[in-house]
C-alpha cells in the first residue's frame, strides 16, 4: 500500500514541477488576453470582463482602507490569470497560491504578490484574514463584485443552496471589516460595485437585497459565536446603517447595559410602557402628541418627564459621537424614576385629560427609547 501511494505521489510531484517550468516561461500579465477566452458567467461576461471590474473597484476601495492605488489595482489586474495556467489547470485548489508564486517570480511588488496569494481568504471559518492593506481591497473587491454581480444576474441563494458561495462571500467581507475594523458603507460599495456590471443588470431588483443578506450573514456568525444577536436586530430595526464596525460597538453597548440589573429592570418596564400603548392605541390612538406639563398631578410624573428631558439629548449627543457605552448609561439611569411612575401612577385615569396626559409620556418614553433599539426584539 505505501509502495502504491508513493508511486501516485511522485507522479503528481512530477506533474506538479512540470507545470511549474512551464507556467513560468509565459508572465502573468501576457496571460491577460487569455482571461477574454473564459466565461465568468453567460450573463456576466468572461472573467477578461470581470478583471476590468475589480481593477475599478480595488482602486475606488484603496483610499477608504488606506492602501496604494497602484498596487491594488495591479494585483486586481493580475488576480485571476493564474486561472490559465497548467498548475491550477491540473490542481484547482492551489488558485491564487499559485499565482502569487508566479507574481513573485515575475518580480511583482511584494505587496501584490502577497494580496494575489491571499485574495481567497479567509476560505472558512477557521482560516486567517488578511491584514496587509493591498490584500484586504482585493478580498473585499473580489466578494463585492461576486454579490452584486450574481444577485443581479437572479442568482441569489435559495433554501440550502448556494453553488456560487455568497454565503461564504458574505462571511468573508463581514471578516475582513470586523477584524480589520473598517469603516466602510456597504450600500455604497454595492451602489459601486453594480456600476460596472452590463447595463442591462445595473439596477436589478434583487440588487436592493444585498444589505438585509449581509445583515443576515452577521447575525449567523454572531450567533455561531455565542454573542447577543438579539441585541443587533435590535438595534438594525429601522435603522440603515450599514457600517459593520459601528453596528456591533451600538450591539455589544446594549448588551453590556442589559446584563445589568438597571438595564433588566428598564427593558422590563419600557416593555410594560409599549404594551400599555398598543392596547390604547387599539382604543383612541396613536397618542403621539407632546406631554401637557401643566396636566401632571403627581410627583411621579413631573420626575420622569424632568428625567426624560435630561437623557433625551444626552443620548442623541452621545450616539453621534459614537459613546455608545455612554449612551446606554445615560438611558439606565431611566429605570428609578420610571419603577416609580409605575408604582404610584395609574396611567389609565378615570379623567380623561390626565389619561391621555399620561399615554402622551408613555408615548414619549417609547420613542426615545427606539433611538436606542427596538426592545420587541429582544429576546427573553
Amino acid at each position: 500500500v505505501v509502495a502504491g501511494n508513493e508511486r501516485v505521489l511522485r507522479a503528481r510531484f512530477a506533474d506538479a514541477r512540470h507545470f511549474w517550468d512551464l507556467d513560468r516561461k509565459q508572465t502573468l500579465h501576457s496571460r491577460l488576453v487569455a482571461l477574454d477566452n473564459i466565461t465568468f458567467h453567460a450573463k456576466l461576461g468572461t472573467q477578461g470582463e470581470r478583471t476590468q471590474r475589480l481593477v475599478r473597484l480595488a482602486g475606488l476601495i484603496a483610499p477608504m482602507v488606506g492602501a496604494s492605488k497602484e498596487d491594488c489595482e495591479r494585483a486586481a489586474l493580475l488576480s485571476k490569470t493564474d486561472l490559465t495556467t497548467g498548475m491550477v489547470g491540473e490542481f484547482p485548489e492551489l488558485q491564487g497560491v499559485m499565482g502569487g508564486y508566479y507574481a513573485r517570480h515575475d518580480g511583482e511588488t511584494q505587496a501584490v504578490s502577497t494580496a494575489i496569494s491571499e485574495q481567497y481568504m479567509p476560505r472558512g471559518p477557521g482560516d486567517t484574514v488578511p491584514t496587509a492593506p493591498v490584500s484586504v481591497v482585493l478580498g473585499l473587491a473580489d466578494r463585492f463584485d461576486m454579490l452584486t454581480a450574481f444577485f443581479a444576474a437572479g442568482e441569489k441563494p435559495s433554501g440550502s443552496g448556494d453553488p456560487f458561495g455568497l454565503r461564504r462571500a458574505a462571511l468573508g467581507i463581514i471578516r475582513l471589516i470586523r477584524e480589520n475594523t473598517l469603516r466602510l458603507d456597504l450600500v455604497k460599495l454595492f451602489t459601486l460595485a453594480a456600476e460596472a456590471l452590463p447595463e442591462a443588470l445595473q439596477n436589478a431588483p434583487d440588487l436592493g437585497l444585498l444589505p438585509q443578506f449581509i445583515a443576515e450573514r452577521l447575525r449567523v456568525q454572531l450567533r455561531s459565536e455565542g454573542a447577543r444577536y438579539d441585541c443587533l436586530a435590535a438595534i438594525s430595526v429601522g435603522n440603515t446603517d450599514t457600517d459593520i464596525v459601528r453596528l456591533l460597538a451600538r450591539a455589544q453597548a446594549l448588551q453590556d447595559m442589559l446584563e445589568t440589573e438597571d438595564g433588566k429592570n428598564l427593558l422590563a418596564a419600557t416593555r410594560r410602557a409599549a404594551n400599555i400603548l398598543r392596547i390604547e392605541d387599539k382604543k383612541d390612538g396613536p397618542h403621539e402628541k407632546t406631554p401637557d406639563a401643566s396636566l401632571y398631578t403627581q410627583t411621579e410624573e413631573r420626575d420622569l418627564a424632568s428625567a426624560l428631558d435630561h437623557v433625551e439629548p444626552a443620548v442623541e449627543k452621545a450616539f453621534a459621537e459614537e459613546r455608545f457605552t455612554d449612551a446606554m448609561k445615560e438611558a439606565a439611569t431611566l429605570r428609578a424614576p420610571l419603577d416609580k411612575f409605575f408604582e404610584a401612577v395609574t396611567v389609565n385615569a378615570p379623567e380623561p385629560e390626565l389619561r391621555l396626559n399620561r399615554l402622551h409620556l408613555l408615548a414619549r418614553l417609547v420613542r426615545m427609547m427606539r433611538l436606542i433599539a427596538d426592545f420587541t426584539q429582544i429576546e427573553g
